[in-house]
């Protein structure tokens, strides 16, 4: 590990107009299940089967955001963050297509202006993977019909925040939509199959494309984007067929995202590799899916390495685990270089008029010890990934801004509560929230007093 002490980022190494915040998301932290006119999103749906949430819990109240957003909003400003992101549930807005409903607008009317009171600029997400059930019901993503039934709305609430709000997220992690959700199951709604995943992931990035001159055209001055987890993918050797492996692994994991939302389409050689699962494609729908974008968000944990692994999964490839290397407390590979690796193949592969850094964070174990939590693994991690990022600004990449992952301790997919990935410590039992010391650490950072001492070895 490289030592801290020599490479410590400062505030002042970054453009003064760096946007600055933390990300969240509505499922993860609202709770507020039936209030208000909410329906059930399929995460709900998910959540209740048995042996699909690791500790058998759901969203139902998380954090209770949707009742305690501004003491949440309070925490962010006390950062010195000057945005935050944040996602809309559909659930909220839209049952089964109809009439929008107006106490779920009504909340995130206050929620931005409670931003706005702060000092924060909004960022909102519009589908960060709560798809109203009825919905799912009606072939969820895998139907043509849910694409216009998102462009309604994003629509919707666009004409009623869109005079506040200019930044827009259209997804988030399109890959995890379709593949956790349609191909391994891990996610909602659980289905397990390939051509499900690949239609579902057409589905999705169509219904980007068709979002964004609806946005535009309600917004004035509007910005919009969508996030992507994108991974650097390596070889497990320097054998021909790892390397072709990987090359198949980055197709379906990087480059089917990226590819079409860039004006180039699905990639040949993914398609000629599961030609049998290739999704369902109209005219003109490559043509909406490269809608002119403002910028592109990239979501970065962690790189993967790859070996081939014949008869294994649809592409033949293997994600193995690399021996001798820091890991978080969920297994993932601690890698600065390899979000700097990703920013860099971004703009010059791709040339985004800007990159934002949507997600980046860690979960460790974190320990209460008398009423504080010293997670000094995940303020070095933080420290770290943000001297990389500074470097990679300093060569020419067009970053514009970072959202640490993640404001509060949320409920964590099919993990539950069992990982913790907040700035900030919340007591599930009693929503009590204290600011961790990597939350410190950000908020001292941000005022241009931050300093990492005896940082953790992996």
């Amino acid at each position: 590990m490289t030592d801290i002490e020599h490479i410590d980022p400062e505030r002042g190494d970054f453009p003064v107009a760096f946007t600055w915040g933390t990300s969240t998301s509505s499922y993860q932290i609202e709770g507020a299940r039936h209030e208000d006119g909410r329906v059930d999103s399929i995460w709900d749906t998910f959540s209740a089967r048995p042996g699909r949430i690791r500790d058998g819990s759901s969203g139902a109240v998380a954090c209770d955001h949707y009742h305690r957003w501004p003491e949440d909003l309070d925490i962010a400003r006390s950062l010195g963050t000057n945005a935050y992101r944040f996602s809309i549930a559909w659930p909220r807005i839209f049952g089964d297509g109809g009439t929008p409903n107006g106490r779920g607008l009504d909340f995130y009317d206050r929620l931005v202006d409670g931003m706005l009171e702060r000092g924060l600029q909004p960022w909102p997400t519009l589908y960060h993977w709560d798809l109203p059930q009825a919905l799912q019901d009606r072939g969820g993503w895998m139907a043509r019909e849910t694409v216009h039934l998102f462009a309604d709305y994003a629509d919707a609430v666009t004409r009623r925040l869109g005079d506040r709000v200019a930044q827009w997220i259209t997804h988030n992690e399109p890959w995890c939509t379709a593949m956790h959700g349609h191909m391994d199951g891990m996610h909602a709604p659980g289905i397990r199959d390939v051509a499900s995943a690949l239609q579902a992931s057409h589905h999705v990035l169509l219904s980007h494309g068709l979002a964004v001159p609806v946005i535009r055209a309600n917004v004035p001055g509007a910005r919009v984007g969508a996030a992507l987890s994108l991974h650097p993918v390596r070889p497990a050797s320097a054998s021909r067929e790892d390397a072709a492996a990987a090359h198949r692994h980055d197709g379906l994991r990087n480059r089917w995202f990226l590819d079409p939302l860039f004006g180039k389409g699905y990639p040949r050689d993914v398609l000629e590799a599961l030609r049998d699962a290739a999704p369902r494609i109209e005219a003109g729908d490559f043509d909406a899916i490269a809608a002119q974008t403002d910028f592109t968000g990239l979501n970065y944990y962690f790189p993967e390495t790859i070996a081939a692994a014949p008869g294994e999964g649809p592409l033949h490839a293997r994600v193995v685990h690399r021996e001798g290397v820091e890991r978080t407390a969920f297994g993932w590979e601690v890698a600065p270089d390899g979000m700097a690796q990703l920013l860099r193949r971004i703009h010059a592969e791709y040339g985004p008029r800007a990159i934002y850094v949507t997600e980046n964070g860690s979960c460790y174990d974190d320990a209460m010890e008398n009423g504080q939590v010293h997670d000094a693994q995940r303020t070095s991690y933080l420290a770290r990934h943000l001297a990389a990022l500074r470097d990679t600004i300093a060569q020419g990449v067009p970053v514009a801004g970072y959202f640490a992952w993640s404001l509060l301790d949320n409920f964590e997919w099919a993990e539950g509560y069992t990982r913790r990935f907040g700035l900030t410590h919340v007591d599930f039992a009693t929503q009590r929230r204290i600011l961790k010391d990597s939350g410190k650490w950000y908020r001292a950072f941000l005022h241009g007093s931050a300093a990492v001492s005896n940082p953790p070895q992996p």
